[in-house]
């Protein structure tokens, strides 16, 4: 019988696609998820168990239904902006909800579990590429919702003996390499899905939020990851997992500026896309790139589709349907 794996969140966008990983990977992976931003379609290799995190006895009968052997956590809200202005929702979602997981891995005797954090936690760069002992300083209240999960974590280890592997996501893009699973946020905040959407017509101009940063054509840097690679390190992290906690960076290492983005979905699409000039946003750095030494290191994980061509095409064909 192939092992069970709680997948919290794994009716959205990273989740459903660790869940098609780790069905690949001979796991059974057991979808939990409230659908307040999931999809019932983006569940298709296993069972859809409809619930919210913050619910700690049905996350404890799922668990206890399915014999579920670790966790894989991505049932969190992750709009900066948002989080701004209604902060208590991402406490609640993102905190309380992260307590009241563990509290039922504490009472169903689960010890593992891998989380879907954020580089939000390290907050203004200091020096990049960013390392893991990069300082953690987060400047949203989404980055500190991330941050206090990350401290939490560390605590349930000490006194609980819960292990646990933190990756810290830079910008993930793409989509699932055989086109049965894709992005689908409403509203779309991403650039590569937004560009995507803009030049195949089905969305409005592009915001672009400065053109005043210090780089070589003034607008930020990203460090963008394939979806598909992303997923491969949830699943390798879990088969690491074993008596040791730790938390690892998730990037390509490299970065382009927006209207490198741009112009690539320009050359796909041959088209040019129309985008309006607006001020940066609080908080927006002017660089954003991944040290990936230490996954690569110990996850044995390696980028294999994270150029800024296969992200965009993969996205291309996911939105073309």
């Amino acid at each position: 019988m192939n092992k069970a794996i709680l997948v919290t969140g794994g009716a959205g966008y990273i989740g459903s696609h660790t869940a098609k990983a780790l069905a690949e990977h001979g796991f059974l992976p057991i979808v939990y998820d409230n659908l307040s931003t999931g999809h019932p379609w983006a569940v298709q290799w296993g069972p859809l168990v409809q619930g919210d995190i913050r619910n700690t006895q049905d996350v404890v009968k799922a668990i206890q239904k399915y014999r579920c052997e670790a966790v894989i956590h991505f049932a969190a809200v992750a709009l900066v902006g948002e989080s701004v202005q209604d902060p208590a929702k991402y406490y609640d979602n993102n905190v309380v909800g992260t307590v009241s997981l563990l509290d039922a891995m504490r009472q169903s005797g689960l010890s593992r579990i891998i989380v879907s954090s954020s580089c939000a936690t390290y907050g203004e760069p200091v020096q990049t590429p960013m390392s893991e002992d990069h300082p953690q300083k987060p400047v949203s209240p989404y980055g500190r919702s991330k941050l206090m999960m990350e401290e939490i974590l560390r605590d349930y280890d000490a006194a609980y003996g819960i292990k646990h592997v933190v990756l810290r996501y830079f910008n993930v893009a793409g989509a699932d390499l055989d086109g049965k699973v894709g992005e689908a946020h409403d509203p779309e905040t991403h650039l590569v899905p937004s560009a995507v959407l803009a030049a195949l017509g089905a969305a409005k101009e592009l915001a672009v939020f400065g053109l005043d940063f210090p780089t070589p054509d003034g607008t930020a840097l990203r460090d963008y990851t394939h979806v598909v690679d992303i997923a491969d390190a949830h699943v390798k992290a879990l088969m690491w997992l074993d008596s040791e906690s730790a938390s690892f960076n998730l990037g390509s290492g490299t970065s382009f500026s927006v209207l490198d983005v741009i112009r690539a979905v320009e050359h796909r699409s041959r088209k040019e896309l129309p985008y309006q000039i607006k001020p940066r946003r609080v908080g927006d750095p002017t660089a954003l790139t991944a040290a990936i030494d230490k996954a690569k290191k110990h996850l044995g994980w390696t980028p294999r589709h994270s150029d800024l061509m296969t992200m965009i095409e993969t996205a291309w064909q996911w939105h073309s349907r």
